[in-house]
C-alpha cells in the first residue's frame, strides 16, 4: 500500500490528466512509471526506445498524441514558501523540482512544473524563455537551468496560454 504522500502525488496527476484531457481533448494519462526511467544516468535508453515508449516514462504525465515535445513534473505538498521567491538565494524544494523536470527533458521541449499546496491553490513554472501570457506572476531564477522561470496561477495560465502550450508542444 502506498505511503500517503504517494497517494496525494499521484491523486494530483491524475486530476491534471483529466485537466489537460478536457482542455484539450486528447488523451493525457498519469505516466505509469518514474521519469528517472529516462532521465539522469538512464538517458541512454532513449536511443532505443520509439517515441511513444520515450513519452511514457517522461515526466509525470503522458501527453495526447499531438504534444509530443510536452514534459510535466506534478507536486503536491501541503506548504509552500512563496515569499522565499523573492529573495536572492535559490529556493532549494524548487530548484530539486525544476532539476526533477529538466533531468528528462530534451532540446526544444515544453517544460511545465505544475504545483499544488493544501489551502494555497494551484501554480505552474514554466521557462520565461517561452514568452507565455500572465497577469500576476514572479520570475525566479533558477540556478539549476541558468535561466529564469515564472511561477504563476494553474488556471490563469492555461486560461491564458492553451493555444501556445499546444503549439510549444507541437513536434517542430
Amino acid at each position: 500500500m502506498p505511503s500517503p504522500q504517494k497517494a496525494k502525488g499521484s491523486n494530483w496527476e491524475r486530476d491534471v490528466a483529466r485537466f489537460l484531457t478536457t482542455l484539450y481533448g486528447e488523451t493525457f494519462i498519469r505516466a505509469p512509471g518514474s521519469g528517472a526511467y529516462v532521465g539522469g544516468v538512464n538517458t541512454k535508453r532513449k536511443e532505443i526506445l520509439h517515441e511513444g515508449q520515450i513519452r511514457a516514462f517522461k515526466g509525470d504525465i503522458v501527453p495526447g498524441q499531438s504534444f509530443p515535445k510536452f514534459n510535466a513534473e506534478c507536486k503536491s505538498y501541503k506548504a509552500f514558501a512563496f515569499h522565499r521567491l523573492l529573495f536572492p538565494d535559490p529556493l532549494p524544494i524548487l530548484e530539486e523540482w525544476i532539476s526533477q523536470l529538466m533531468d528528462v527533458a530534451d532540446p526544444g521541449d515544453f517544460n511545465i512544473l505544475i504545483m499544488k499546496f493544501n489551502h494555497i491553490g494551484k501554480y505552474i513554472a514554466v521557462e520565461s524563455k517561452n514568452n507565455t501570457k500572465s497577469k500576476n506572476y514572479i520570475d525566479y531564477w533558477s540556478n539549476t537551468t541558468g535561466s529564469n522561470w515564472r511561477v504563476t496561477n494553474f488556471e490563469e495560465f492555461f486560461s491564458m496560454n492553451s493555444e501556445l502550450v499546444k503549439t510549444l508542444s507541437a513536434k517542430h
